[in-house]
């Protein structure tokens, strides 16, 4: 079932993306070489802890980390350790939830590590640039695989490919509701849209193959074939005109 916010939920949920943001836009400037992961960790929990918020991934199925640190070939879910150190040309997707009174708001961006190559590069703006042709399409009264359409022949006009395992999702009291979003799609499919959904819509893409693994800690997403993965998200916000981003 999806569930429609009123206009006080989405009033909590703009708080929690407000602090999303600010979290992910002083980490750009933050990640260096010779970095850890859990450094970055750190920074998160001090964050949210400043604005009266909550780190919503930390302990959500034992997860250990406030934010997730996904480095390389990892798609998602990589735990933040004193002993992975960020290395020059990496590039990093970093994944977060910020609670306020009990909603939330759910953003990721990947970034590169000094100074990258333009094949990363290219991998990250093509993340970015999927999402907003997505939401072109976020608008009420469109049919929801009209976003997860766009985004595939986005990101595959580009020459990459669309993860299948994992998805978007509805987004609000729980930091997982209904609907699945996936980033592939047939046009004119799925629910209509509207006013008053809330929408964590996510293009995670890669440079080869769209299988992954999960690694033995039973968390890190990978490629199969080792590709470097990107991934950006925001939180939207179903309006009666332009989509409202709450974390952009």
């Amino acid at each position: 079932m999806i569930i429609l916010k009123s206009a006080e939920e989405i009033d909590l949920m703009r708080e929690a993306g407000k602090v999303n943001k600010l979290i992910l836009d002083g980490l750009k400037d933050l990640i260096k070489p010779g970095m850890t992961t859990m450094e970055i960790d750190e920074f998160v929990e001090r964050t949210v802890r400043k604005h009266g918020m909550k780190a919503s991934e930390k302990g959500y199925y034992d997860y250990p980390g406030s934010i997730c640190t996904s480095i390389n070939e990892e798609v998602v879910h990589g735990i933040p350790s004193r002993k992975r150190v960020l290395k020059e040309g990496d590039i990093i997707s970093l994944d977060l939830v910020v609670e306020y009174e009990g909603y939330m708001a759910d953003a990721a961006r990947t970034y590169g590590v000094g100074n990258i190559s333009p094949e990363a590069s290219h991998l990250i703006e093509t993340a970015e640039k999927s999402f907003f042709e997505g939401i072109k399409y976020a608008r009420e009264g469109q049919r929801l695989y009209d976003i997860s359409h766009a985004i595939q022949e986005y990101v595959e006009g580009e020459g990459f490919g669309v993860i299948r395992d994992y998805t978007g999702h509805g987004i609000g009291s729980d930091m997982h509701e209904d609907p699945p979003i996936p980033n592939y799609g047939k046009a004119g499919k799925g629910p209509r849209l509207q006013r008053g959904m809330t929408l964590a819509i996510e293009p995670m893409i890669v440079e080869g193959s769209y299988e992954v693994d999960t690694l033995l800690d039973d968390w890190t997403v990978v490629t199969k074939d080792g590709g470097l993965a990107a991934h950006y998200e925001n939180t939207v916000v179903i309006t009666d005109g332009e989509p409202e981003l709450l974390t952009y």
